[in-house]
């Protein structure tokens, strides 16, 4: 089955495919011929997620899914949820929205936080959505060379590592991103027979 997932980060691309195996061949933006940023306008994960999965199959007639993920920290009250791609602002930076999250949990002893994942599929005209969460805790500092994002912040419950400490085989076993994969492809498995 050929599918497109609506990003052009390539790393997302990189874990997704990791998680999907062989059965599935996951076709990017860029191979279908979308060049273009892809709208992110709601204040929701799941709004955003179906918002750039309808614009793809919209413009370019192609079978999608597209996610959207934030990280919600208990004592920011959520933030940056929604707007952690752009919580430190434009150009968007890893770094800069790292050394944000760091300079506003200063002090704070609740470190409690998760990310959430939301994925929109559009399939045969038909609409779906799979979540994922991973509960964990904020560092106070960077720890970790691999993923991307907050991983090098992000202790995951039950672990001594951060994300960015962990292989990432061993992330995809407990991520939010691929919870919400391995639901996509359980749904995608049943519907291929």
């Amino acid at each position: 089955m050929k599918i497109c997932f609506a990003t052009n980060n390539r790393k997302k691309i990189e874990e997704v495919k990791a998680a999907l195996g062989d059965e599935f061949q996951i076709v990017s933006l860029e191979e279908i011929g979308c060049r273009e940023e892809l709208p992110e306008t709601g204040d929701t994960l799941e709004f955003n997620a179906f918002q750039k999965a309808r614009y793809v199959k919209d413009n370019y007639g192609v079978d999608c899914f597209a996610d959207d993920t934030g990280l919600e920290v208990e004592a920011l009250s959520g933030a940056p949820g929604v707007y952690s791609g752009r919580y430190a602002g434009e150009p968007r930076s890893d770094e800069r929205n790292i050394d944000k999250l760091l300079e506003n949990m200063v002090g704070k002893a609740k470190r409690q936080a998760r990310f959430r994942t939301v994925i929109a599929l559009i399939l045969n005209g038909k609409e779906y959505q799979f979540d994922g969460i991973a509960q964990g805790e904020i560092l106070d500092q960077r720890i970790g060379e691999k993923g991307f994002g907050y991983d090098p912040v992000f202790r995951p419950t039950g672990y001594q590592k951060s994300f960015a400490e962990l292989s990432m085989e061993e992330k995809n076993q407990i991520s939010h991103r691929g919870k919400a994969v391995r639901a996509l492809v359980e749904f995608l498995r049943q519907r291929k027979f």
